[in-house]
């Protein structure tokens, strides 16, 4: 083989290649989009004027929770007295994964945020994950944690560690928000929820919108529960 075939060789396989990188980077926003348009037909909104809002792309570091939603405040997640559970999510080979109530650093644990219910008490505990593309999925770096949890289906379980007592969830919903959308926040006193969020599509660099994971603790969970408030 000469010098102009060995060249032309090169050529066709870094093209290949490019080719390869592309699509694995642009096929796994392309098919999250088609699949959560059939999954999530309403993009859940209730306080956007929609003849105003639009996305842009933004250099916020969103490996800070605080980043998350429109309308919060960077102090609420400052926290002297930072305590920790765990969170297992079976489905995902999520084991043990650590959640922060207070602070913000996502690189380092789940963050859960603040002034939400505790587990396993009534009200509603929003939990924040980060996510990647999905072909980075890692259970065990918080970067990539929540890639894939557009996986999650109803009546899927989840897991929570609290304070020495473990605590059964039953996913009930899925739907999207838009971050202006902090009524997820909200605390509802009918029964004790999960709430699970993480930026979507996962690895889109715009973070145009939030994949919200509803759960609802257990029945026998929950009786158990209230006998300790």
């Amino acid at each position: 083989m000469n010098q102009k075939d060995i060249f032309r060789a090169c050529a066709i396989v870094m093209c290949i290649s490019g080719f390869i990188i592309l699509f694995s980077t642009i096929y796994p926003l392309a098919s999250y989009e088609w699949e959560s348009a059939k999954k999530y037909p309403v993009l859940i909104s209730p306080l956007v004027d929609e003849e105003t809002a639009s996305f842009k792309f933004s250099s916020k570091d969103y490996t800070q929770a605080s980043n998350w939603f429109d309308g919060t405040q960077k102090e609420e997640f400052v926290s002297e007295d930072v305590k920790f559970f765990t969170i297992s999510i079976p489905k995902l080979k999520i084991e043990s994964a650590t959640i922060a109530v207070g602070g913000e650093d996502l690189s380092k644990s789940l963050i859960q945020f603040p002034g939400t219910a505790l587990p396993g008490k009534i009200g509603n505990s929003v939990i924040f994950g980060h996510s990647i593309l999905p072909i980075f999925y890692d259970p065990k770096n918080y970067l990539a944690i929540f890639s894939i949890l557009y996986k999650l289906e109803k009546k899927d379980l989840v897991y929570i560690d609290y304070d020495g007592i473990s605590y059964k969830y039953e996913v009930e919903d899925m739907f999207e928000v838009k971050p202006d959308d902090i009524q997820i926040l909200e605390q509802d006193s009918s029964s004790s929820y999960l709430t699970l969020v993480t930026c979507t599509p996962p690895g889109d660099p715009r973070k145009p919108k939030r994949l919200i994971v509803r759960a609802r603790l257990v029945p026998a969970d929950l009786s158990y529960a209230n006998t300790r408030n």
